[in-house]
């Protein structure tokens, strides 16, 4: 028994041993195993991803401007058109005998029209002979051949005639304003009777048909918009719109190039640029009171042709806001911030890292942190980016001013030059990597690992 109790007290002890030993030759290395990368140059390019929608530059949709049954379909939905093609037409026999009654009624305003100019004439001749008779009167009452009465009837004879060329006259201008009248009401008429025939407005795709032969369609009211009979979209020029980003929308300017990938022709890429940026954000319908993002509408005008594309694709469109050619970059994810103390003369106090914590017996302790002691006249925290550098196995912490942002690289304005050899990762260590911490790189497979 005692054999076995001393036995099981050797065991505890070794393991004990082993822990203390193990922690000894770790801490007998203090160095942190990071990857590096050289800083060089490299083309960047900032890039702005949205998502969104292909559709026509022009799309039109043809709507009923009367009543009526479709009596005749020239086109499916699908169809390529030309300009002036055949597409539809309403029963047009009430267009038709509209026509015709005011095709009848400026008919016989024009004959009243000439007859009146008839008696126009006749009126006139018989002016002439008024005025004729009463100069005849005129001169045999100067004469003394003649008496009152055929003179004072002469006179009235005249005042008759010149009275009913007048009314003739009037009677003209009457006639013609109803011929006028009758005018306006056959083009009106004939503009009815050609909106029940419809042809393709340019060339086209028949994007959508709401109708089939025999159905009756309905004209638009003040709150009813009628029936849109088709849509026809010009697929000659075709756009992406894509919702952009509040944060993004400052850097998208109009003339940028974009590259636009559509999902159902997941094979290609195609090259457009922008031509249109909303001013005002895009309403989400229901939102209430729940906050979401808020996005501008970007129109993006493909290049070229697109093969078999159709209003409605989802597409997500890549604009290029701003380039730069062998620009000194450094690697996202080396970047990080710090809060760094400085002195009254504005220059860095570099801080210790806390100690770390010994080997401890008994309940666990929990680690030592770094507590900010109270700062002097004239010192001040503040918030900084920067990279840690790796001079002589040490970490250096350096602050950049960092450019354009590209898929994996940062320009660097300022703060680090070619050559020097940044901190990349792992992220936790550069996370909690201090001012002067022991570095190493690992040692690459199959090499010398002394």
């Amino acid at each position: 028994m005692l054999r076995k109790k001393w036995f099981w007290i050797v065991v505890v002890l070794i393991v004990i041993g082993g822990g203390v030993a193990a922690s000894f030759a770790r801490r007998g290395d203090p160095s942190i195993t990071v990857t590096v990368e050289n800083i060089q140059k490299r083309d960047l390019e900032a890039i702005v991803s949205a998502s969104g929608k292909i559709d026509p530059k022009k799309t039109v949709n043809i709507s009923a401007q009367t009543m009526g049954r479709v009596t005749r379909l020239g086109v499916k939905e699908g169809d390529r058109v030309t300009a002036g093609q055949f597409l539809l037409q309403i029963d047009p026999v009430n267009a038709e005998a509209l026509v015709r009654r005011d095709i009848a009624a400026l008919a016989g305003a024009q004959t009243s029209l000439e007859q009146s100019k008839v008696a126009l004439q006749s009126s006139r001749a018989n002016l002439d002979l008024a005025q004729k008779n009463l100069k005849r009167q005129q001169e045999l009452w100067s004469a003394g051949l003649t008496t009152r009465e055929s003179l004072e009837r002469a006179q009235s004879e005249l005042e008759i005639r010149e009275s009913d060329l007048k009314a003739r006259e009037q009677e003209i201008k009457t006639r013609e304003t109803q011929i006028n009248q009758q005018q306006a009401g056959l083009a009106s008429s004939q503009y009815q009777l050609a909106q029940v025939r419809f042809v393709a407005p340019f060339d086209g795709i028949v994007t959508r048909r709401n109708i089939e032969e025999g159905e009756n369609v309905m004209i638009g009211t003040m709150n009813n918009a009628g029936t849109v009979l088709l849509t026809v979209a010009d697929m000659s020029v075709i756009e992406a719109e894509v919702e952009v980003d509040e944060t993004d929308i400052p850097f998208v300017q109009l003339g940028q190039s974009a590259k636009i990938m559509i999902d159902a022709i997941a094979d290609r890429e195609f090259t457009g640029k922008v031509t249109e940026i909303g001013n005002s954000p895009i309403q989400t319908a229901g939102s209430g009171t729940t906050r979401t993002a808020t996005n501008f509408k970007v129109t993006v005008t493909i290049d070229g042709q697109v093969p078999d594309v159709r209003p409605g694709f989802t597409c997500t469109a890549e604009i290029t806001t701003a380039t730069r050619k062998q620009a000194l970059s450094v690697p996202i994810q080396a970047l990080t911030v710090r809060e760094l103390l400085y002195d009254a003369q504005g220059n860095i106090v570099h801080e210790k890292r806390p100690p770390r914590a010994g080997i401890r017996f008994g309940p666990q302790q929990p680690a030592p942190t770094a507590v900010p002691a109270e700062l002097k006249p004239g010192e001040k925290r503040e918030e900084v980016e920067g990279v840690f550098l790796m001079k002589d196995g040490k970490s250096a912490f350096t602050t950049v001013k960092t450019g354009i942002s590209g898929e994996r690289y940062l320009e660097v304005v300022s703060g680090l030059k070619e050559g020097d050899q940044v901190i990349t990762g792992p992220f936790d260590s550069v996370r909690g990597m201090y001012e002067g911490d022991l570095v190493k790189t690992a040692p690459k497979p199959g090499g010398n690992n002394k």
